[in-house]
Formats: C-alpha cells, sequence, structure tokens
C-alpha cells in the first residue's frame, strides 16, 4: 500500500506583504499614507510660516528696546493705508508687474506660436530648449549680467553710441526690460502647450467658412489658449510684484519687494503687514480670473 505525499500549506508573508496587503485593500488609507509626509511638509513650512506672518503684522514694536511686542494692534494695517510712500510703492509695483506681464504675452504669442504650428519636429524641440536654458542658469547671475549691459560703460549704450544715443538703464525702464527678460519662459510655455492642443481642424473649419486670420484669432485660437494666458500671467505678475532682488541691483525707486526687505529689521511688524498687500493682490488677481472663466479649459 503506498502512501499519498501529504502537500504542505504555502509559507505565509512576512510583515512587508502584509503591510503591502493591507494598503492594497484600503485604498484610502494608502492614499493618506502616501500623501502624508507631502502635506505635513507643506502645512508646516509653507501655511505654517504664513500664518506666523499674518499674526506678526497683527503687532508692533516698543520705541524704546526696538522689541516686537505681541499685542493684537492695527496699527500697522492703517499706517499702511494713510502713509502716501507706501501707496505709491504698491501702485508702483503694481503697474510694473502688469506691464512686465503684458510684455512677456506679446513676445511670447508669436514664438509659442511658430513653436507649437509652424516650426518642424527638430526646430521646435531645439526652440524648447532655448527657451528652457536659461532657466537653468542662476538668478543672481542673470541679474548682475543685466546691471552689466544696462551700465553706462555696457553693451546696449555701446550700440546705442554710434546712433548718438544713450540709455538710462538703472531705471524703471531698465527694470522692466530684465523683468520681461527674466520671466518670459514662464509665458512661452504655457502658451505653447494651450496652441499645441488646439485642432488643425477647428482653424481650417474657421478659414472654409471664410474667416480671415485676424477674425480666426479673435474667435478661435485667442478663447482656447485663454487659460494657458492666464496661467503664465500668474506666474510674470506675481513673480515680479515679489521680487527685490532686481529692483535692488537696477532700479533707483522702491518697490514692494525692497521696501519689506529694508524694514523687516527695523520694524518687523510693519515690513509683515506690507507683505500682505501682495497677498492681496494675488488673490484678487486670480478670483478675476476666475469670474472670467479662466480656470475651467486648465
Amino acid at each position: 500500500m503506498t502512501s499519498v505525499p501529504i502537500e504542505e500549506p504555502p509559507p505565509r508573508g512576512g510583515p512587508g506583504r502584509r503591510l503591502s496587503t493591507f494598503f492594497f485593500r484600503h485604498p484610502r488609507i494608502r492614499l493618506a499614507s502616501l500623501l502624508a509626509l507631502p502635506v505635513g511638509w507643506l502645512v508646516v513650512v509653507y501655511f505654517g510660516s504664513l500664518v506666523v506672518l499674518l499674526m506678526t503684522a497683527f503687532w508692533t514694536v516698543d520705541s524704546f528696546t526696538s522689541q516686537v511686542v505681541r499685542e493684537f494692534t492695527f496699527d500697522n494695517i492703517r499706517r499702511i493705508l494713510e502713509t502716501p510712500v507706501y501707496r505709491d510703492v504698491a501702485w508702483r509695483t503694481v503697474k510694473m508687474a502688469a506691464l512686465v506681464t503684458l510684455a512677456d504675452i506679446a513676445l511670447a504669442f508669436p514664438l509659442a506660436y511658430y513653436m507649437a504650428r509652424v516650426a518642424s519636429a527638430r526646430t521646435r524641440n531645439l526652440l524648447v530648449v532655448a527657451v528652457l536654458m536659461p532657466l537653468w542658469a542662476s538668478y543672481l547671475v542673470k541679474a548682475y549680467a543685466w546691471r552689466t549691459m544696462l551700465s553706462a560703460e555696457g553693451a546696449i549704450n555701446w550700440a546705442l553710441d554710434p546712433l548718438g544715443l544713450e540709455f538710462n538703464g538703472y531705471s524703471s525702464t531698465g527694470l522692466w526690460l530684465v523683468f520681461t527678460y527674466l520671466w518670459l519662459p514662464f509665458m512661452v510655455l504655457p502658451i505653447y502647450a494651450g496652441l499645441e492642443r488646439i485642432p488643425s481642424s477647428l482653424l481650417e473649419a474657421s478659414a472654409d467658412l471664410g474667416a480671415k486670420s485676424l477674425r480666426t484669432f479673435f474667435r478661435v485660437v485667442l478663447p482656447i489658449v485663454f487659460p494657458a494666458v492666464v496661467a503664465g500671467s500668474i506666474f510674470t505678475f506675481s513673480l515680479t510684484l515679489g521680487d527685490y532682488i532686481a529692483p535692488g541691483l537696477i532700479a533707483s525707486e522702491q518697490f514692494i519687494g525692497t521696501v519689506i526687505y529694508q524694514t523687516r529689521s527695523t520694524a518687523l511688524p510693519t515690513a509683515a503687514a506690507y507683505s500682505l498687500v501682495p497677498i492681496v493682490v494675488i488673490v484678487s488677481y486670480l478670483l478675476v480670473a476666475r469670474k472670467l472663466k479662466a480656470f475651467e479649459s486648465l
């Protein structure tokens, strides 16, 4: 009589396998575990520092010891609203941010359109690399390079000298040129992505219906690309609004960033209160963009 071999049960999985099975059966816990670290870092570092900043805006400084007194007051907000200098600086900064955004849109649209609709695949890839290449360089290197070019002996005045012209580079106009150059890639790439998504059939249908190029642009292309333009403008507008390095190197006038940077060591609550201005401006800008339904097609 032959004996029948008894099959041994499969070995039970280790702790790692049991943990993997647990996460597989509980997808919500898996997602929460995956996002716990980055969300925790965002809440603690970003929102935590922002909350501290907002709290500091409502504190005051002791006039004798120059120490921050943690007593709730609206004096800093009132000072920002009532002092003409702060209002003038805020308006100058907002105007600069708007002009930089408009200049970047005007420069980015033809370049992005050529990249997305006209250029060959090889040329398109080279242009994308060319647009991204300035982002690989250090911000300070680019700012100091522009400071050298805008000086009285710089490349710009050297090129204008045969024409009998002279350009004062250390001015708001020079700063506008620097900002336009610095943030141009942040406008080109979103518009390029938006133009690339437009089906060619829409443009052909517009031409078949008798629409001219300009009418096709305003009635077909621009409404589709408008969310991409808004996305790029958020970058250019907000980056210009809060920058303090380029204004300190190029312009002789004060901007929001330079005022906050110079005030932080002597009157931290006032600097914190003034930092609320770009936050309010950006939030208002986003609300207007949302009202215009700019985020529905993103």
